[in-house]
């Protein structure tokens, strides 16, 4: 029996779907660790983009973290984090994908606030508006389409790569590969083609979801 033919039988096999160690539960395991990555990144990422993106400097300090965090490997991270404080779990898992989905989420939030006409700061500021209101008022709704891009950008990343959890047992549809790879590729091979079938698939309904988002906040006259 190929892998392909061992695939289809392993994914319709229910108790592959129910048991604890199932798609169901790495699945969720899976989606924790993402959502969690992504939240945190929001959290660091957007504040330093977005206050710098309002003095109209720092673009150079932009580049500089966005290329720091984009050098520090993944797996380098996943390897030491739970040898700190953090110990093992998911913890550690959700901090070394939260440093790699910062780039982008940095970079949209930068580039959108330095995309707002100047004309329109002042004529909020005109109309007496605080610096408060002016950000929540105006310049955040018209960043909403880059900060969206880049959640997008960000969110496909981390789904993609929260697969390599599995090499410190921190859980995810990754584990479903690594389990595959551990009872040998004979007769494991189905298994290892089902989990990247998943990963890829949840990568790939994330994206459509969140280009759909996309487009829906962004004005129809910036579509292309």
């Amino acid at each position: 029996m190929n892998s392909f033919n061992q695939m289809i039988n392993w994914l319709n096999d229910p108790l592959n779907w129910t048991n604890p160690d199932g798609i169901v539960t790495r699945l969720l395991e899976h989606l924790r660790l993402s959502f969690g990555a992504v939240l945190l990144a929001c959290l660091v990422a957007w504040p330093i983009g977005i206050a710098l993106g309002r003095r109209g400097r720092g673009g150079g300090l932009v580049v500089v973290l966005s290329n720091a965090t984009q050098a520090i490997p993944v797996v380098a991270l996943l390897t030491i984090l739970p040898l700190t404080a953090l110990g093992f779990g998911a913890r550690p898992v959700i901090v070394a994908l939260a440093v790699f989905a910062v780039p982008p989420l940095l970079a949209t939030a930068y580039t959108g606030m330095r995309e707002v006409d100047p004309d329109v700061r002042d004529a909020a500021r005109g109309m007496g508006l605080s610096r408060w209101q002016l950000l929540r008022g105006v310049e955040l709704p018209l960043a909403v389409p880059y900060l969206a891009a880049g959640l997008r950008t960000a969110t496909v990343q981390v789904i993609a790569t929260a697969a390599l959890a599995a090499l410190v047992n921190g859980g995810g549809l990754g584990m479903i590969v690594s389990a595959g790879f551990g009872i040998g590729i004979a007769a494991g091979g189905g298994q290892i083609l089902a989990g990247g079938l998943l990963i890829a698939g949840l990568a790939l309904l994330a994206e459509a979801l969140l280009a759909w988002v996309q487009r829906r906040v962004t004005p129809a006259a910036r579509q292309t």
